[in-house]
């Protein structure tokens, strides 16, 4: 499977913000933890650098930054970027997510490591 790539229209978006952030060599943080209705959620931010550990991908021109346990949940997912009549907002599309709540940020999955 794939690493996790991102799309297109996010790609843009976040090359977008990290100008108006004046961050062009920053990256997106991608992460899974612990939480929300179906036991797992999601968390995207901004940060300048990776951690130690972190595995850095590369898709359509922009860094992401992913912690050694989240990799293993989010192998072949896509970050992407939508619009709604609620307003816009990245999101993640992932294969490996057996069951979502109504919210979309929460997941439910088997241990990857099985």
């Amino acid at each position: 499977m794939p690493d996790i790539n991102v799309s297109q229209v996010a790609a843009s978006k976040l090359s977008e913000i990290l100008h108006e952030e004046n961050k062009p060599e920053s990256g997106l943080r991608v992460f899974v933890q612990g939480g929300g209705c179906s036991g797992f959620q999601y968390g995207l931010m901004i940060e300048d650098a990776p951690a130690s550990g972190d595995k850095v991908i590369d898709s359509n021109g922009v860094k992401l930054f992913v912690d050694p346990i989240s990799v293993r949940y989010l192998k072949g997912a896509e970050v992407d970027f939508v619009e709604n009549i609620a307003g816009g907002g990245f999101t993640i599309r992932n294969p490996n997510a057996r069951a979502t709540c109504g919210c979309g940020h929460s997941f439910t999955m088997e241990d990857p490591g099985q």
